[in-house]
């Protein structure tokens, strides 16, 4: 039998996640620097750099990328940030990962996969490059 988690901890943990959808890089970061996991998921195995590139967010998602982040982590549906970054047609988030190493191929749908499926012929020429 497990325990409930500590409402506080539950609250806390929602903030960080809300930081990083909103794009919120300094205070984000704090909570980083001050030894919240930078590779934190929340219950759908969303990273904070997944929420900060999903939502458009580059600056975030560099700064969590130096600070140790996973640029390649998948959730819990296979998708990597550098996906849901072509997805959402952010060409400045999907710079900022590839920057941080991610790789195209990665999950399911891959980023390549998922840049063809919306004719984003542009970000396609950015994958050729690296």
């Amino acid at each position: 039998m497990s325990e409930a988690p500590d409402p506080e901890v539950v609250e806390l943990a929602t903030k960080i996640f809300d930081l990083a959808r909103r794009g919120r890089t300094e205070e984000l970061v704090a909570y980083v620097d001050a030894g919240v996991p930078a590779d934190l998921t929340n219950d759908r195995g969303d990273s904070l750099v997944m929420l900060a590139a999903y939502h458009g967010h580059a600056e975030a998602v560099r700064a969590l990328l130096a600070r140790g982040a996973d640029a390649d982590r998948v959730n819990d549906r296979g998708q990597t940030p550098l996906a849901g970054a072509v997805f959402k047609g952010e060409a400045d988030v999907v710079k900022a990962l590839l920057d941080g190493g991610a790789d195209p191929s990665a999950g399911t749908p891959s980023a390549v996969d998922t840049a063809r499926m919306f004719a984003r012929t542009e970000l396609l020429e950015l994958f050729a490059q690296t």
